[in-house]
Formats: C-alpha cells, sequence, structure tokens
C-alpha cells in the first residue's frame, strides 16, 4: 500500500517541499530500503524508526518497504525525516485511517522510544506549510513553540510518536500553540545588564557609538589597550531599540536554520550581538559548507557583529565582508546549490593603533618602527576601511577618570534618544527597504541629504584635504544626516557636517 507525508528540507533559511513517499507490501524479505539522495543522518533513520515503532506498540512491516524522499535531485540532511517516515508506514500498513496526515507538514527526530526531539528551521517549515495551503504542522514541542510565531498557520507539538497517532486518529486533542507559547518558554531576561554608566570618560567615542547606532552605521574604535573599547562594544546592545516583530522573525529565521534557538538563546525581542574570534575562517564568517549554512555575518542579521583586534584577523577573512556591508546580503554558490542569506548587520571593530598598542600615548613609550605600524595597519585595506562610516580614537584614560565616582549617562536615556532618531528615519524611508539611514540608495540619499552651496563647498574642501573616497562623500552625508535626526532637524547643518567629517580623519592618508 501506497501513503504520502509531507515534510521539507533546509535550503539556507528557507524550506522546501519534501514528500516522504512509503510503500509497503512489496514482496521480498522485510526490509526498509530508502532511497532520494539520503545524508548519512537520514540513513540512519531506519534504526531509530523501527525501535521507535516497536517501542510504541506498533506492527513492524512484514514485507519489503521502499522510502522515497521526493524530488529526487535535493540533497536530504539531518533527522526531520523519522517522525514522517513512521507516520508513513503506519499509514502503508493500515494502522492509520488512509491520508489523515495530508492536511499536514510534519517533521521531527524520534528517539529509540519513541520520543520526538527538536529539529532546526522550524519556523520556515511552518512559512511553507502557510504558504503551500496546508492545515497545519506537526512538531516536536521545542520546535513548535518557535513555530507558533507564524500567523495563519496552526502548529500541533507533538512529544512522541504515540502521541501523534493518538492524535491523528481523532483520541488525543491537541490545542494549536498560539504566539505566546514561544515567549512564555523564553528563558528570563537578564534584569543585571551592563550599562554605559560603567564607562569612564570617553565622551568623543560614547557620541559615536550613539550616532553609529541612531544610523546603523559601521564604526571603529582605535585605542591603546585598556582604553574602554571591548566594554564599549559589549554595551552597545543595550541602546539598541528592540526588533519590530517583523525583523524579529527574520532573525530568528537564520538562528532556526542554524540551530541556535534548539537551545533557547532567544527568547525575547533582542537583536543579535556577534563577536567571533579573529582566528575565525573565511567559510565560518561569510557561511558555507558542503550544504551551506549561515555564517557570523548572517547570524548577525540585523544586530551587531564585533570584530576585536580587527588586524589580527585574516586578510581574506575581512575581505570578503565588502560586498555583504554594501549590498545587505550574500549569495553562496556550491555544487549543491546556490543560496542568499541575509546580513544587514552593524559592523563594530576595534584595534591598537600599533602593534604594541601605545602609539601616541602620552604615558607609554611606542616601540614599533614606522614600517612595523605601516605593515600592522595594512591589513586593513582602503576599500574596506572607506566602508566603515565612523572612525574615531579611543584615548588611553587618565588615573583621575578611573577613580572617579561620577556615573555616565546610562544605557536607558542614550536608547531613548535613538529610539526618536529611528522613528524619524522610518518615517522618512517608509515604503522603502533601507531601515535605516546608513542603507539609504542614491534617490534616497539625493533626496533627504542635500547640500546648498555653502555645505558643498565645505564639503568638497574637506575631501580634498582629506583624499576621502567618493564612498566617503557618501557616508559623510549619511552620518550627518543622522547627527540631524539625533537633534529632531528637519535638514543638515554646518554643525552636522564637521561632525561627520571629523569621524573620516583616520581614514586613509592619516590612516596608513
Amino acid at each position: 500500500m501506497l501513503a504520502t507525508v509531507s515534510s521539507a528540507a533546509l535550503q539556507g533559511i528557507d524550506a522546501v517541499t519534501v514528500q516522504v513517499e512509503v510503500n509497503s507490501g512489496e514482496s521480498g524479505e522485510p526490509k526498509l530500503i530508502l532511497v532520494g539522495l539520503p545524508d548519512a543522518a537520514v540513513k540512519e533513520s531506519e534504526d531509530r524508526v523501527f525501535s521507535a515503532l516497536s517501542n510504541s506498540g506498533f506492527k513492524m512491516p512484514r514485507t519489503r518497504t521502499t522510502i522515497n524522499l521526493a524530488p529526487g535531485d535535493l540533497k536530504k540532511e539531518g533527522p526531520f525525516y523519522d517522525l514522517p517516515i513512521a507516520l508513513g508506514i503506519l499509514d502503508a500498513t493500515a494502522q492509520i485511517e488512509p491520508g489523515v496526515t495530508r492536511n499536514f507538514l510534519i517533521a521531527g527526530e524520534l528517539g529509540l522510544s519513541g520520543e520526538t526531539r527538536a529539529v532546526k528551521g522550524a519556523l520556515a517549515m511552518a512559512l511553507l506549510a502557510k504558504n503551500a495551503g496546508k492545515r497545519g504542522v506537526l512538531l516536536p514541542a521545542h520546535s513548535a513553540r518557535e513555530a507558533a510565531l507564524v500567523d495563519d498557520i496552526e502548529v500541533y507539538p507533538v512529544d512522541s510518536l504515540d502521541a501523534a497517532h493518538r492524535f491523528l486518529t481523532g483520541q488525543l486533542p491537541i490545542e494549536p500553540l498560539g504566539r505566546d507559547a514561544f515567549f512564555a518558554a523564553a528563558p528570563p531576561r537578564p534584569t543585571a545588564r551592563a550599562d554605559f554608566s560603567e564607562i569612564k570618560g570617553q565622551q568623543t567615542v560614547r557620541r559615536a557609538v550613539e550616532i553609529a547606532v541612531a544610523g546603523s552605521h559601521n564604526i571603529l574604535m582605535i585605542g591603546p589597550p585598556g582604553s574602554g573599547k571591548s566594554m564599549i562594544a559589549q554595551r552597545i546592545p543595550t541602546i539598541m531599540p528592540e526588533p519590530e516583530l517583523n525583523e524579529f522573525l527574520e532573525i530568528l529565521r537564520i538562528q532556526s536554520a542554524a540551530g541556535r534557538t534548539l537551545s533557547g538563546d532567544l527568547g525575547f525581542l533582542e537583536r543579535p550581538h556577534r563577536s567571533p574570534h579573529h582566528t575565525i575562517s573565511d567559510v565560518g564568517l561569510l557561511g558555507g559548507g558542503s550544504i551551506p549554512g549561515p555564517g557570523e555575518i548572517s547570524l548577525a542579521h540585523q544586530g551587531v557583529l564585533f570584530l576585536d583586534e580587527l588586524p589580527e584577523f585574516k586578510r581574506s577573512a575581512l575581505e570578503v565582508l565588502r560586498q555583504p556591508l554594501e549590498q545587505g546580503s550574500v549569495t553562496i554558490s556550491r555544487s549543491a546549490g546556490k543560496v542568499t542569506f541575509p546580513c544587514q548587520f552593524m559592523l563594530v571593530a576595534a584595534m591598537n593603533p600599533c602593534p604594541c598598542g601605545y602609539l601616541g600615548d602620552a604615558k607609554h613609550e611606542c616601540r614599533c618602527s614606522p614600517t612595523q605600524i605601516q605593515r600592522y595597519r595594512s591589513r586593513i585595506s582602503g576599500p574596506l576601511l572607506d566602508r566603515i562610516d565612523l572612525h574615531v580614537e579611543a584615548p588611553a584614560l587618565s588615573i583621575e577618570e578611573l577613580r572617579s565616582e561620577k556615573e555616565g549617562e546610562d544605557s536607558a536615556t542614550m536608547r531613548e534618544r535613538i529610539a526618536r532618531a529611528r522613528e524619524r528615519q522610518h518615517s522618512r524611508l517608509a515604503g522603502s527597504s533601507a531601515p535605516a539611514n546608513a542603507r539609504m540608495n542614491h534617490s534616497q540619499l539625493r533626496r533627504f541629504c542635500a547640500l546648498d552651496d555653502t555645505l558643498g563647498n565645505l564639503l568638497q574642501q574637506a575631501m580634498e584635504e582629506l583624499s576621502l573616497s567618493a564612498r566617503a562623500y557618501d557616508r559623510i552625508r549619511k552620518v550627518a544626516r543622522t547627527i540631524a535626526d539625533l537633534e529632531d532637524a528637519d535638514a543638515i547643518d554646518a554643525r552636522h557636517l564637521l561632525e561627520a567629517i571629523q569621524y573620516r580623519s583616520l581614514d586613509r592618508n592619516l590612516f596608513y
């Protein structure tokens, strides 16, 4: 008897339909034949499924059973298909009513006892089921919680093969999960969080960081060891506005495809903050693998990617950032196919001014030669430097600043100003794909960052004296627009433009 159960496979962060076809009753000795380009994890489903069926009290097939995962030219990986294969066998052997699974998309790993285990990509599967016109999805309980964030699709959590069987046969009523189920099961938001009030001094850096977050601009901090660059970067998430639900769903789709939500990493509306070590490979940063998966730049989508000790990263790893920084997406081509991942992140980078770290420090002597300094800084290419909107120096703190008990402005106050600036940007850029000033296209730049003759001449003079690139010309105007937004100004004036220009003072000539 032939039975068909709908399941899914992940391609990047999206799910595609896989039909699990089970044909039982064939002549020959009892055994299971699995076809359809399965990987090792899928091939092992045979042992897991047979043990789960036996331990759940179901009859085993007494004839040869063929299972086909269609389409046959799509590589199948992971343990997604244990539950649909088991239910397909029950359907093909008349242990459930024929066709009761047709209105559901089903995925899940099975333990040997028949209990279900979470799978990655549940959110993408729920979106696929919605677009395919299915009534709902059957998923392991933990995976079902994130799938419940999708509207207009019923999500049924099942904790075992027996529970799925009884639900499909009408013996066990299961209420579909609502959106609140995801947040109810989430870990509590930390109460004691790092705060900008703990930062001593560094008013210039604090101001630059506030501008960067307000407009989602990339920023580079240069200063000696102990000047607070890493402390400031760690506190940037505390001043970022909470993502809207559609932004959070984008974030969660990527995290889910990478399997991160299985451990409860994300459970409340928060933007990601990724901080990879400088030994990371190109693939780890960009994404890839034999079956392409998201890298750090995609896991930082709608959030922050912090690269500490920037010159210590491999040159090739830094160079792969150039296109994603410009386009907000990355396309990876492999023999298994071509996949595009979104990666609209805010780059926050920190570095020392020289190999020893003390160039320009009044209290420590720099022992680096000019050649060593140039070689150290040349690890960061000019085109990459052009794509960083703000360059700011973080000088060493004095003893008086370190001893001061006076607290700086807290994160909540900074976040309120940033939220107001973001609201102005959303209103101005409504209907476009640009979420903030840093993502404005050329037509929006001409419209919203127009300069009169006086300001145009001022910027031209700065460009000539600092030998700035054409890309820097546009980025200065975008930063000036963000500064104006922080002051609730409708137009850019000289103060905004001059402040934006000073954040390019470490551009190519001076930097190298």
